[in-house]
């Protein structure tokens, strides 16, 4: 301790003596593989890329690939994994230390890692955006509880009676997955099929064989009806379920049952799609052309790409089903990436309900010479007082919120760009309609259907719609599905279930009859995907309803000759898929080509444009669509090229981007690869 007679000099050197004594001095380097590749968590796209750091020797046996660590970088601590560990480094300047090991949990499996940068690669995108949708955050409490671990299941039984034997192509695809193979297959679900079930035996198989199996359905209400599909085949601990609706704690317990191997099968919503799932097997998706699968967040990947991805790269069996087909599924199938699994003709007849177009037929007409116009044709009442008498009766209407797009005052066909096949719209004021894909204005625009010059907003009344049928159905119990309000079940007592698409709930023994009303509002949609959307909605709600030899019936108000409508009457999911596959290649439309849509401030979109053209090979058959202004601010562009362009496609955008970042351009533009909307 310093004394009063002690001299400057002697109080300096005393204060260095007690500063080197509450100094620790670092520790040495390992020198076993001293250097780490530490993925850093910096969004920037100049800077998406691994980083070399120097592995102290206390934290030699903690670093391990997958772990997170705590990293300086560009003066700030930052998080990051680690990818590898390795004898030297490239670099050729002075490497840093990681600073600490916040966890010696691997939670970044190196499948997963790969899988990361491919996603990554494949949508324009930064590894780092696409780990925090890959890995949840740390839970330490839950990182320190003991998980219990199942027994292997047992192959499942067969069964006459199971859920794939109306499939003379599933034995197959089964026996391929009891064989450990990359069987890929696309899967059209009979009507009423319990796909659920179907999903969960399959699970099973290939659990079997030790193998791990992802299973997705698109919301939280399908997950349920998976679950307890699961429970029953596998048990209550023969899976796990990972969504993000758990919470973060309940999530990350998940997480790590299925990143220790403790559960062999996973089922969730998109979030669960890169579920670290020990030695995959199997990867299945339910009704892929649902939006729900469509990341909010940057990149904007789709569960179902991420799947094709994992089974790809892991060398796994995959699976997509529903009761419709999306253009992507057709495809695959047109590629030969995958197999087709369909029931025959005759079963599929047997299964479905009786559909009707309102006004089909002259006899219709003769009875009610509005049919084709009222929103309420005589022929839904009949059917609707018919089916009351045996079960609920299921309404589907359009949710509201279409109000951008026209479609023709005469016929309600959507009014589409003569040069783009964009949606057209009015943006205000007294000028024609504009394209919302390449701007240019439609003041000739003529309706192709029915010739009329006239355009209408399209505008929808759920509500309305469920007061009118309490009017005209005194006593009978009116139900909306729908918003905030969703229901899940209803009984088989008679009521009408007044729903929106995608909120139908099921009914105990399927519903007696539907209607399908204002069917041209979902056509009418400013999105050059509505048809599609359109079917797979319409598709899903008939197939509640119960076969046609138990009195089911599906009464659609629409068009009776537009396509769209005329794929349900005939049940032919996969002809619509085949057939709106051909017009997207004609339209050079994704799937048959790559596209990538590009918004933000005008500036920085041309600045972005400007440095693509550039890069890209002129013999790429780069297109560019716009840009169209969104607002005053904001400006939106549409690029293309052949699918067999795709990967430079994206390569070039995430270049350009990298560009920008690196020179700290204005404005930020965000890139969405293949949009699950487009129009």
């Amino acid at each position: 301790m310093a004394q009063n007679g002690d001299s400057p000099e002697q109080l300096t050197l005393l204060r260095e003596t007690v500063r080197r004594s509450r100094t620790k001095e670092p520790a040495g380097i390992t020198s076993a593989l001293p250097v780490a590749r530490i993925a850093v968590d910096v969004s920037l796209p100049h800077l998406d890329r691994p980083f070399d750091y120097l592995v102290p020797d206390d934290l030699a046996d903690a670093a391990q690939p997958g772990v997170r660590v705590k990293v300086r970088f560009a003066g700030k601590d930052l998080d990051g994994f680690v990818l590898q560990r390795m004898e030297s480094s490239e670099h050729e300047g002075r490497l840093a230390r990681i600073r600490k090991v916040v966890s010696p949990e691997q939670v970044l499996t190196p499948e997963v890692a790969d899988l990361c940068r491919a996603v990554a690669d494949r949508y324009a995108g930064v590894l780092a955006d696409v780990t925090r949708l890959a890995v949840p955050p740390r839970h330490a409490k839950v990182e320190a509880e003991p998980l219990r671990c199942i027994q292997p299941i047992r192959p499942a039984a067969s069964s006459s009676v199971s859920e794939w034997s109306p499939y003379p192509q599933a034995a197959g695809f089964l026996d391929a997955l009891s064989r450990s193979e990359a069987a890929r297959a696309s899967w059209t679900a009979v009507p009423g099929a319990d796909w659920a079930l179907a999903f969960a035996q399959a699970a099973a198989v290939c659990a079997s064989t030790g193998r791990g199996a992802l299973l997705l359905a698109p919301d939280a209400r399908d997950l349920e009806r998976l679950a307890a599909a699961c429970t029953d085949v596998l048990g209550p601990d023969g899976f796990v379920t990972l969504s993000a609706d758990l919470g973060p704690t309940a999530r990350y317990r998940a997480f790590l049952s299925a990143l220790r191997g403790c559960t062999r099968v996973v089922i969730g919503t998109r979030a669960a799609a890169f579920a670290p799932v020990t030695d995959l097997g199997l990867v299945a998706l339910w009704d892929d052309g649902d939006d729900s699968y469509a990341e909010p967040r940057a990149p904007y990947p789709h569960a179902r790409e991420v799947l094709l991805l994992r089974a790809h790269r892991q060398n796994c069996a995959a699976l997509l089903g529903g009761f419709a087909r999306s253009a992507e599924t057709a495809a695959l199938l047109e590629s030969g990436w995958a197999a087709e699994l369909i029931a025959d003709r005759a079963v599929i007849r047997a299964a479905a309900p009786s559909v009707h177009i309102a006004g089909e037929s002259d006899t219709d007409l003769a009875r009610d010479p509005s049919a084709r116009a009222a929103r309420l044709p005589h022929r839904a009442f009949e059917v609707a007082r018919e089916g009351l008498r045996s079960g609920p009766v299921l309404v589907q209407v359009p949710r509201a919120g279409y109000l951008p797009s026209l479609v023709c005052q005469t016929c309600r066909a959507p009014s589409r760009c003569a040069t783009c096949g964009g949606s057209l719209r009015r943006t205000g004021g007294s000028g024609p309609p504009s394209c919302s894909v390449c701007g240019r204005p439609a003041a000739d625009h003529r309706c192709p259907e029915c010739g009329d010059t006239r355009m209408r907003a399209a505008v929808v009344g759920a509500r309305r719609t469920a007061e009118e049928l309490g009017r005209a159905f005194p006593g009978v119990l009116v139900r909306t599905s729908g918003g905030d309000n969703v229901l899940d079940t209803v009984t088989d007592k008679a009521a009408l279930i007044v729903s929106t698409p995608g909120a139908e709930p099921v009914a105990e023994s399927g519903y007696s009859a539907a209607l399908l009303l204002d069917t041209w509002l979902l056509l009418a949609r400013p999105d050059l995907r509505a048809p599609e959307e359109a079917v797979r909605r319409w598709f899903n709600a008939a197939a509640l309803v119960r076969p046609a030899r138990d009195g089911g019936t599906v009464i659609m108000v629409g068009e009776p000759s537009a396509r769209p409508l005329q794929a349900v009457v005939r049940w032919s999911p996969e002809g619509f898929a085949a057939r709106e596959l051909e017009e997207r290649r004609t339209a050079r439309l994704a799937p048959a080509a790559k596209l990538a849509e590009v918004t933000g401030p005008t500036e920085a979109v041309s600045d972005l444009l400007a440095r693509l053209r550039q890069l890209v090979d002129p013999q790429a058959g780069l297109e560019v669509l716009g840009p169209v202004e969104v607002d005053d601010e904001t400006a939106r562009a549409v690029v293309r090229t052949p699918r067999a362009a795709g990967t430079s496609l994206a390569r070039a955008l995430k270049e350009a981007q990298a560009a920008r970042s690196a020179k700290k351009a204005a404005g930020s533009v965000r890139i969405q690869v293949d949009p699950a909307t487009f129009g």
